[in-house]
This record gives structure tokens, sequence and C-alpha cells, in this order.
């Protein structure tokens, strides 16, 4: 398996508080990866870390093999980043920014981010200050697009958007990564649109790595469980159950690992990803669920 970025014990403290820690996963090359977790769970930061924004308190991240802060030559050229404040000069026109990108980045496509900007109908010649929320995103996206890279990371690029332009930003993204090897990382709150681009998760929370591995595999291991409440847990053993809820007479289980058998009154049903995510969410110490390789790394 190729990777295109892996985490051994990274941690990073803010003073007294830790941002991020113990932190080990592994993402696969090739793979759109949705980065989930509530706020403050250390997504920014596991970002942060991956690009050498900020400095590693304990551990090391890599990208396609190497240390970001001590070969940035050999990283930072093959990375596009975008960050959730989508930094572009107000006071530049459109072709001003591609200039900046064109003088910065060594591998640098111009064509690439005109025809993409040409096709959306932003005006080269307009400034950046006077584009639409989407516009401006869609501009950032050409920028790291146009770098060629093999690896994106995107900071919650969906957040101020409206559906529209949700649709046509991740519209674009898909096609660049249809037209060739491309790893991308998107951290995003909004469940509904990484479900129908992604294939790979990863879910931060309380600064640790809680889920890991292909939403197929995800998909497949996780339920959801209704039965009578006096006989919840009874016959299950062996069933990890990550969040329940309980009526009169009525419990519902959110579980990992689908049993062979259910006692009398049970039935069991698909979880959404959104149903997986919000369960783990609201129990940040259930056990972690990743890929089994990287079972013994994950505390």
């Amino acid at each position: 398996m190729s990777v295109a970025v892996e985490a051994a014990d990274l941690g990073k403290c803010y003073g007294a508080t830790w941002g991020l820690r113990h932190c080990s996963i592994q993402v696969p090359a090739g793979r759109i990866v949705a980065l989930v977790g509530p706020n403050g769970a250390g997504k920014t930061t596991l970002l942060h870390l991956a690009v050498g924004l900020v400095q590693a308190t304990e551990g090391g991240v890599r990208l396609f093999g190497w240390a970001p802060t001590e070969a940035p030559d050999l990283v930072l050229s093959r990375v596009g980043f975008l960050a959730q404040a989508v930094p572009l000069y107000d006071s530049f026109s459109v072709a001003d920014m591609l200039q900046v990108g064109r003088r910065l980045n060594q591998r640098w496509d111009q064509s690439v981010a005109e025809t993409r900007l040409r096709r959306l109908h932003i005006p080269l010649d307009r400034r950046v200050g006077r584009l639409s929320g989407g516009q401006r995103a869609q501009v950032a996206l050409a920028l790291a697009l146009g770098k060629k890279p093999d690896l994106i990371l995107l900071d919650e690029p969906l957040a101020n958007l409206d559906p529209l332009a949700r649709h046509e930003f991740l519209g674009e993204l898909m096609e660049s990564v249809s037209a060739g090897p491309l790893t991308v990382v998107l951290s995003s709150h909004l469940i509904g649109d990484l479900e129908r681009v992604c294939d790979y998760m990863v879910l931060l929370n309380g600064g640790r790595v809680q889920v890991s591995g292909s939403l197929d595999d995800l998909t497949a291991t996780h339920h959801l469980l209704v039965g009578p409440r006096a006989e919840a847990g009874a016959g299950m053993e062996g069933i990890q159950v990550i969040k329940r809820s309980e009526g009169e007479r009525q419990a519902t289980l959110w579980v990992r690992a689908e049993p062979r058998a259910l006692p009398g009154g049970w039935q069991a049903s698909s979880l959404s990803l959104e149903q997986m995510v919000l369960a783990y969410m609201a129990n940040p110490d259930a056990r972690p669920a990743v890929r089994p390789e990287l079972e013994g790394v994950v505390p």
C-alpha cells in the first residue's frame, strides 16, 4: 500500500492543552479522505502539522515518506493546501493571484488554473475582493490545483458556501481527482457532502483518532439494533456498543460488528455515515475503530 500521509504518535500541545495527541494514522494514496470530528478535535492542528505550519510537540508526520519540516523542497511542491480562511489578496485581480501561483510554485500549470476558472465564468480581471464566497473558494482551489499536487489538504473549504456553490466546488474537485492520481484530505462538518465524494474516513475526537478506514468497510461493520429494553445486551457478547438510547419498552443500540444471530425481538439495519459519525462523537471514550493493521498503534 502506498501511503500519502503517515503520522506516528503525533501530538501538539498548546500551553497546558493538547490539541492533538497519540495520533497514529496512515492515509492511503489515491483516496478521497473525509476528516471529521467535533470542534476542537484536532482536525486543523493535524493539517497544519502535515504541511509544517506548526511544530509537533511529540511524534512526527510524513508526506510520501518525508517530514515537511526536514525536507520542505521534496514535500511542499507536491502538496496543495487550502485553509479555512481562504487566504487571498482582496486588492489583487484573479489574474494577479494566478501570477503569484506561477512565481511561487515550480510545478505550476497556468493552463490548468486558467481553464478551470474560465469554465466557471470567473473573470480573470476582476478584483478578488469583489468575488462571491463561492467564487473565492474556486479561485483558491484553482491555485491549489495549479501546483499539480499529488496531495491536496482542504480545511473546511465548504463552511461558508451555499448549497449550489458547494456542489460546484465538489464537482471541480472530483473532476481533478478523475483526471489523474491525486490524494485528497477534506475536513468538513457537512457529512452528507462528504458521503457523496469520499471513500475513506478519519474521525478525530478528543484529540485522538477514533475511527479510520474505508467507508465501505466501516458501513459494513456498523449497525443500528432495535429491540426490547429488558433484553438489551443479552446474547450480544462480542458486540461493541458505541451508543445506546432507551425508552420505556424499547432500546436502540449503535454497534460495531454485525451479530451472527440476534435474540428474539431484535432487528438490525444499516447505519448511514452521518449516524455513525454522530454516535462516535457522542461517545469520545468508545474504543477506536481503525483498520486492522493499525489496531496496535492507536491507543
